[in-house]
């Protein structure tokens, strides 16, 4: 056990509120003792190689002990990271809120108002001024939304929703190949996963719901493919991912308080400075000192290194991740990279494999906060509570959606390493299993963060936490899809903010009256059923193309019809190079087209997003077609 052996390092997690905690206790204890017979000694293998590790050097935290919070504390730190910051002070002001408030479904609405409440009775404790009450605000959303809000946001069109979100849909496969890959469901990202688990909680869908539990086959999912098509991560501009977290946090909050979860997170600790270039050294510090050598680094040089080195000689090595290397080699290895790895000298290929995986865990154990962050660490441990597994996966989806862009642009490079692993389990020996229990004490065991395992937990917890790494690890590309609810939410934030409401009324139900009036004459224009448009490619062309849209136009047509154009017009290419490959022809996988101004910053589209619907939802966009950057240019 973590505590029983004398780990230096420890393990958060958050139990359960009760008294509802007792179904889902049962339903994570039946769920853990499913996974018995797949065996936890790589685990607890792995605890003692760190242990060693530890002692062999006398290591002290990197990070400050977490204090405890007092009451009202977390909840202004809540409705600081979730953007409402305005209500809390003695003069609370819904300017910058409102348009944010706006926005949210009611189960996100009740989360904030729960927040504000505890906030509030907490500074009347304190006698302090009370914070303003946004039940007004909450009050009017509710009596002024239109006809087509209100069915949309009723159970029994949630419902309908939820029993109806693959018909006349196309579905994206996000499952990896494994054994007994169980049945197949559909993940919905349409409905806010707090609305939809409210309406699992009242109707009979329940018992279908927690009939979802995997034992060691894992569900195959489905998303329904909107007509607006898929979003990933990478597809936002970086100014609407900055909106995401805030609104993800919001969301996350209201499907924990329907399921009668806490959310508890750390509070963010102090970092101590390190004299060290890379192992011990913060992710965005490292970043920083990368991007000097290599401008739009994303991925710490370092790590890409070291999983290209395993890549090209481990991933067929028998035990691989899971075979210990000699930790006095691996010091010494150490050493020898934070003087040698900047200039060039470092010879990769004289390291041992079982070395360089033993340089990996080490990077992702002394960085000074953990990969998944000091303040979610605890959030991603108790993930494991949530007996159903599509439930667990959409707290997963919006934990991710939550990191720092450094933390999730490196997790998501170890997984798919991770993913290259498993895929060759035939030579390697290191099923999806294997990997998961090697790799979980090093994700989620931290010598800065305070014990809080309950006595007798440590199997239960050891074995949560490999379980949550075994999710990330398969269903990551599930995981870095951006909901489509949380898009619209985006949408609707940049729509308000570019009308540049004047906020002098301080009547808020006038205001949020134009808010919706103004959405309903974008909703009366989407009974057109064709329309004429240009797409522009300026990068690659100094004419336009024109595109007759109707309801079955898409993306991927616009991109063939462009090619059609290239080849048989002789437009003028202003560079050939960029659109060309060296058999002198162009595919489509070469381009891209995305979506540009209006509601959104910019959005790649999917190629089976439909056109006329998109043109409907943002008519005023420009649409542009880009040479995919992904894709290998011939210069």
């Amino acid at each position: 056990s973590l505590s029983t052996r004398n780990c230096p390092c420890e393990m958060s997690q958050l139990p359960p509120k009760s008294p509802l905690a007792s179904p889902v206790s049962e339903g994570t204890n039946s769920r853990v003792e499913s996974l018995d017979n797949l065996s936890m000694d790589s685990f607890w293998l792995e605890v003692e190689n760190i242990k060693q590790s530890a002692e062999a050097e006398q290591e002290e935290c990197s990070l400050a002990d977490v204090k405890t919070q007092e009451e009202g504390e977390a909840e202004a730190e809540w409705l600081q990271d979730a953007g409402l910051s305005d209500l809390l002070g003695d003069r609370a002001s819904e300017n910058d809120n409102i348009v944010l408030l706006s926005t949210l479904t009611k189960t996100q609405a009740a989360a904030v108002q729960r927040r504000l409440d505890t906030y509030s009775r907490s500074r009347r404790r304190k006698n302090k001024n009370p914070v303003r009450d946004v039940r007004d605000i909450f009050g009017v959303v509710s009596s002024e939304e239109t006809a087509a809000e209100k069915e949309e946001s009723s159970p029994d069109q949630l419902w309908h929703n939820l029993r109806t979100s693959n018909v006349q849909r196309k579905t994206q496969d996000y499952s990896c190949t494994v054994r007994n890959p169980g049945k197949e469901v559909v993940f919905n990202m349409d409905v806010a996963y707090s609305e939809q688990a409210a309406v699992l909680l009242k109707g009979s869908f329940l018992s279908e719901s927690r009939r979802l539990k995997d034992g060691n086959a894992l569900t195959k999912f489905k998303i329904p493919k909107g007509r607006l098509g898929v979003t990933r991560i990478g597809d936002l501009s970086a100014q609407d991912m900055k909106k995401i977290p805030t609104l993800a946090l919001i969301e996350l909050t209201a499907l924990c308080d329907v399921l009668g979860f806490e959310l508890k997170r750390n509070k963010a600790a102090k970092l101590k400075t390190t004299e060290k270039r890379l192992f011990g050294v913060p992710l965005n510090t490292l970043l920083e000192n990368d991007q000097k050598l290599l401008p739009n680094t994303k991925v710490p040089l370092l790590l890409q290194a070291l999983l290209s080195c395993l890549e090209k000689r481990g991933l067929e090595t028998e035990g691989i991740l899971r075979v210990s290397g000699s930790q006095t080699r691996i010091k010494s290895l150490e050493q020898k990279l934070e003087r040698d790895f900047y200039t060039g000298l470092f010879r990769w290929d004289e390291v041992h494999q079982n070395d360089v995986s033993g340089l990996l865990k080490r990077f992702i154990r002394e960085l000074p906060a953990p990969l998944l962050t000091a303040e979610y660490l605890p959030a991603f441990a108790a993930v494991q509570n949530i007996p159903d597994l599509k439930q667990r996966l959409q707290a997963l989806n919006l934990l991710i959606l939550i990191l720092p862009e450094p933390n999730r642009n490196t997790l998501k490079a170890l997984l798919e390493f991770l993913s290259k692993v498993v895929a060759r389990e035939i030579n390697n020996k290191m099923n999806l299993w294997n990997v998961s229990t090697v790799m979980a004490p090093n994700l989620f065991m931290h010598k800065g963060l305070p014990n809080k395992i309950p006595e007798g937990k440590e199997k239960q917890l050891a074995e949560g936490a490999a379980d949550i790494v075994r999710m990330m690890i398969h269903y990551q590309d599930l995981l870095w899809t951006v909901s489509s609810f949380l898009v619209a939410q985006v949408r609707k934030l940049n729509e308000s903010n570019s009308k540049r409401y004047q906020f002098c009324d301080k009547r808020i139900k006038n205001l949020l009256r134009k808010i919706h009036a103004d959405k309903d004459k974008v909703e009366k224009n989407q009974a057109e059923p064709s329309k004429i448009v240009k797409v522009h490619a300026s990068l690659l062309l100094k004419d336009s193309l024109e595109v007759h849209l109707n309801n079955a136009t898409r993306v991927a047509d616009v991109l063939r019809q462009f090619q059609k154009n290239l080849s048989q017009n002789g437009w003028n290419i202003v560079n050939t190079v960029n659109l060309l490959k060296c058999n002198n022809s162009m595919e489509c996988t070469n381009l891209l087209l995305y979506e540009v101004g209006g509601n959104i910053g910019e959005r790649c589209l999917d190629p089976d997003t439909y056109l006329l619907d998109l043109y409907h939802i943002n008519p005023h966009a420009e649409w542009i077609i880009k040479q995919n950057p992904s894709y290998p240019r011939m210069f």
